[in-house]
Parts: structure tokens; sequence; C-alpha cells
């Protein structure tokens, strides 16, 4: 009474009393996974790339779907995954979420579980099971999988080192998945035929006057031939190419190079830091100031000086854009590549797993460079990988391996049979 100081009529608690003990409650209460996630993002933002960014929230995401209360009247998996995502932003803290994600957003911030509910073996299982599997009940992909238990170990040991957990549950659990070799599959490699039938067929793709297809066949080249990947591919501009002018009568064609510096990957405008779908970053496994520079056969020279001459260049240099002149996207790419397979392959090559993918390309490039007897570690200098990357995941498409193999094998029989 003396310090004037408010109290409650029904306890005659003073007010600083009252508030030390809510204080303490919230002290003692355990920490959510909505509000975990959310604090966890958070605290990664600022030194995460936009690609792991987005990683991150959708592992996240994922095993969200186990800790929340399950009820018959839920929203859908789907719109919980899609609400977390939203919500672990750290430019939407605060706002309202959009219209269609507020059912879900309101049941996980209402319904979710404490993060110390991942000691319960019948949560974890589930944790593990949405690990593994996509929503339709297909087993996720190898990568999948490794990524999603990748980023949830790394917050779990944060939870650890920050108090929510006493332990990691994840490094006492055998994880029964089966195991991937992770090697490039041969079936999707072409051969020198389909290379360019596929390149040429490109050029086809849209109307003529469009030059949908045109202005990308030199971009779907440089993988073919100097086994670029996509975003490294979107980045290139006129600065990072050396192309040797045309031989005179009787010279020898030069080889050129790129000097390749950045990467221009697609994650979407809510993880990127300057609100454009394409992130800016160095090249892949290397330091931000560290460059690569690759020599290229003088076909794909050609091929770039013709693409300048018809298409030039972005204002900022880039080599390839969309038809508005924008940065290409993975949507635009991917479209054009499947109407060319149509265009330069018979249906049943169509329907096999053939050149499937833009990025089998720079398999083939790859490939093509060790059959070639290129030495492994000059193979993984020029594509960006380790050599023991280059040799774990390529090994099955060298050719000639099993009939060496069975010719050392046949010439140590032989030796036996003399000897006895």
């Amino acid at each position: 009474m003396r310090r004037g100081e408010a109290f409650r009529v029904d306890s005659g608690q003073p007010e600083s009393e009252v508030r030390a003990a809510e204080e303490a409650a919230a002290a003692k209460a355990p920490v959510r996974w909505f509000e975990f996630c959310r604090d966890y993002v958070a605290g990664r933002w600022q030194t995460s790339a936009a690609k792991s960014r987005e990683g991150m929230a959708d592992s996240l995401a994922a095993v969200a779907l186990a800790m929340v209360t399950r009820a018959d009247d839920m929203p859908t998996d789907e719109e919980l995954r899609l609400a977390l995502r939203w919500a672990v932003v750290p430019a939407n803290k605060g706002a309202d979420p959009p219209a269609e994600l507020k059912t879900a957003y309101d049941w996980l911030s209402t319904s979710d579980r404490p993060v110390t509910d991942l000691h319960k073996p019948e949560v974890f299982r589930d944790v593990q099971y949405r690990l593994s599997f996509r929503l339709d009940g297909v087993p996720a992909a190898g990568d999948t999988f490794r990524r999603r238990r990748r980023a949830l170990n790394t917050a779990l040991e944060h939870a650890v080192d920050t108090g929510v957990l006493t332990e990691n549950p994840l490094q006492r659990a055998r994880m029964k998945r089966l195991a991937s070799s992770g090697t490039v599959d041969p079936r999707v490699l072409v051969n020198a035929v389909q290379g360019r039938q596929l390149l040429t067929a490109v050029a086809y793709v849209g109307s003529w006057h469009r030059k949908r297809g045109r202005r990308l066949t030199a971009f779907y080249a440089v993988m073919y031939y100097a086994a670029l990947r996509p975003a490294e591919a979107v980045g290139l501009r006129l600065s990072d190419c050396d192309l040797p002018a045309p031989p005179e009568d009787g010279q020898v064609p030069r080889w050129g190079t790129l000097t390749l510096r950045e990467t221009r990957p697609v994650s979407g405008k809510q993880w990127t830091d300057s609100g454009e779908r394409h992130d800016r970053r160095g090249l892949k496994a290397r330091e931000a100031t560290v460059d690569r520079p690759v020599p290229i056969p003088p076909v794909l020279v050609a091929i770039l000086r013709e693409h300048i001459r018809l298409h030039g260049t972005a204002d900022d240099g880039r080599l390839f854009t969309n038809e508005r002149g924008d940065l290409v996207g993975t949507s635009t790419y991917w479209r054009v590549w499947e109407e060319a397979r149509l265009l330069a392959l018979p249906p049943d090559r169509v329907k096999s797993p053939l050149a499937g993918r833009p990025y089998d390309l720079r398999h083939t490039c790859i490939t093509r460079w060790l059959n070639a007897g290129v030495p492994i570690a000059e193979v993984a200098r020029r594509v960006g990988n380790s050599p023991e990357v280059i040799h774990r995941r390529y090994h099955g498409c060298v050719d000639g391996h099993e009939e060496a193999a069975n010719a050392k094998i046949a010439k140590s029989l032989e030796e036996e049979g003399d000897t006895a």
C-alpha cells in the first residue's frame, strides 16, 4: 500500500508478485514446435542462402505433420505444411496469414506438440515416416530424405544447445531406410547423335517469331559441352566468356574458356533478401570470391558466338534470358526441354529416362570426359565437384571397366593354371 502498487482483489497479491509468478510459470512451460521452428529459422536466416532457407522450412514443415494433435476436423496435411512454410519466414511474423492458410495456421499455433514430445516413441515413429515419405504415401527420393534428416538433425542439435531438449533423439535412432547409391543412371545419358538431335529440336520449340526455343539452344549446349549446372548457366555473362574468332582457312579451330563466378538458383521471392525469385550466390562448394575456369571445345565456341549474334545479351551482360528479357526460370527451361524431347526422340525413348531432365546433359558431358580418359581430378576441377564425388557417382557410367576387370581376372586364372 505504501508503494501504491496495484493488487488482485480476489487473492490480495500485489502486481509484482503476480508478474513474477507468471514469468516463472512461463519459464517452466515446454517450448512448442510452432514457436521453436519460428525462432530457429529466424536465428539462421541472415547466414543462410535462399535455397538453404527453403530447404530448412520444407524439412521442418514435413516434421510438423507429426508434431500436431490429430483430429477428424483438422486441416489437410498439405495446408498445414504450407502454413508452416509461410509462418517461419521472419518477415511474416506478426502479419495475418493468407485467407487460404488461416485455418491451418490457427491449428498449428494452438494444436502443436511440445518439442519434448519427440522423446515419445509413437511421436518419433511418425517423424521418421514424415521424413521418408511424400504426402501421397510414396517413398521420398533418397536426396529428399537425406536433406530433410540433415536439416532436422541440425535443428535438434540447436534444441539441445539451448536447453529445449536434453538429447537429440535422432542420434540414438536407427533410421530404417533403403540405401541409395547416389550413382548416375546410365539410361539418362545420350549419345552424340541424340545430343545433336535434342539441341536441334530445341530451336523448333515455340513460334519462330518469338524465338522461345532458339534463345535457349546455347543454354542447353553449355550443359552438354561444358557440364555447367543450370543455375550456373542462368548467371553466365558475356564477360565470363573467352570466345576466339572463327579460324582462317587452314587454321585449327581454337578452344575457348568459360570463367564461372556466380550461380543464380531459383528459390522463390519469400526466401531471398532481394525479393526476386533468383538468388545470387557464389559457386557451389567454393569461397565466394573463387572462380572456376572451364575450357570449351570449338563447337561450343561457335554456338555461343552465334547465340550472341542473334540474341545479344541482357542489360547486365547475361547471355540467356526468357522471352521478356528476364532471368531464365526453372519452369521455362523445363517446358522447352519437354517439348524438345517430343520432337527429337521416338515415342519409346520419350517414355524412357533418356535425357529426362536438362541436368542429364551435365551428366552426359562428365561421362564423356571420363570415357575419353580425362583424369578424375581434372574432371572434378572443371565441373566443381570433389574427385570422390565424381568417382562415386559416375563409376558405373564409364565404358570398358567390366571388360578390363574381366581381362585381369582371366589373366590371373591363367597364371594360377600355369603355376599348378
